[in-house]
């Protein structure tokens, strides 16, 4: 329920591409066993979990903070 909510608040050109490319799990609650299946069958859309999980969050943090001046305005 939590998930429909948040996609029924999605801006209109980012839910367009979910629509599309579906969503990309990742992190260590991306590893429950069947999390994709059953978010696929909720929502319909297409759901796939990164390759490595658990590495895909510590390198998006790390993209993060070499970029943090642009993202000062979102975080604040």
């Amino acid at each position: 329920e939590t998930i429909k909510v948040a996609l029924e608040q999605t801006p209109p050109e980012l839910a367009g591409d979910i629509v599309d490319r579906g969503i990309v799990l990742t992190g260590g609650g991306a590893l429950l066993k069947n999390l994709d299946h059953f978010l696929r069958l909720k929502t319909g859309l297409p759901i796939m979990l990164t390759e490595d999980p658990l590495s895909t969050v510590v390198l998006g943090s790390g993209k993060a903070l070499e970029e943090i001046e642009l993202l000062k305005d979102v975080l604040s």
